[in-house]
């Protein structure tokens, strides 16, 4: 029997154009991790030139999440940027708050991917606003995408810094 959050995600149209993830296995990676209702989620690899990367989108205009893993699938390390300080003085300075985070599995990529993205759907589908808040979407992917199961309350939490 599935789990909740995997029977609310069997009602997202999930396709992979990677022969190592078919849609049933993305299915169960993504398990447990709040649905992008009316969107489908799309997995493309991603052939990388020098070193693997994130890389994810979400299109509003047809509705789609597109994830792409890294082919080959090679564990690799990303900054991951969730905040900024001030900076004491004069004028508006910045310093960025960023955690370094080792990606060993497809499974981590993809949860992280498909958590940030699934935050600027939240943003935008739910809380009725802009979209481009790119430091909420990382601290939101960073603190759950490790985790079992993902809500909307750790979603709010995650706006609240």
């Amino acid at each position: 029997m599935l789990s909740v959050a995997a029977r609310t995600l069997a009602l997202v149209k999930v396709t992979s154009a990677c022969s190592q993830l078919p849609p049933p296995k993305v299915r169960r990676l993504l398990d447990g991790l709040p649905s992008a209702s009316g969107y489908a989620v799309h997995v493309k690899p991603l052939r990388y030139r020098q070193r693997p990367h994130l890389s994810a989108w979400t299109d509003f205009a047809e509705r789609t999440i597109t994830l792409q893993v890294p082919e080959p699938f090679l564990p690799f390390g990303e900054v991951v940027p969730f905040g900024a300080k001030r900076r004491p003085g004069k004028g508006l300075s910045f310093i960025w708050l960023t955690e370094g985070v080792t990606f060993r599995t497809q499974r981590q990529v993809l949860r992280f991917l498909y958590l940030h993205e699934w935050m600027h759907w939240y943003l935008r589908e739910r809380l009725g606003r802009r979209s481009a808040a790119e430091t909420t979407c990382d601290r939101f992917a960073l603190q759950n995408y490790r985790r079992r199961t993902v809500t909307e309350e750790d979603a709010v939490a995650a706006l609240r810094r």
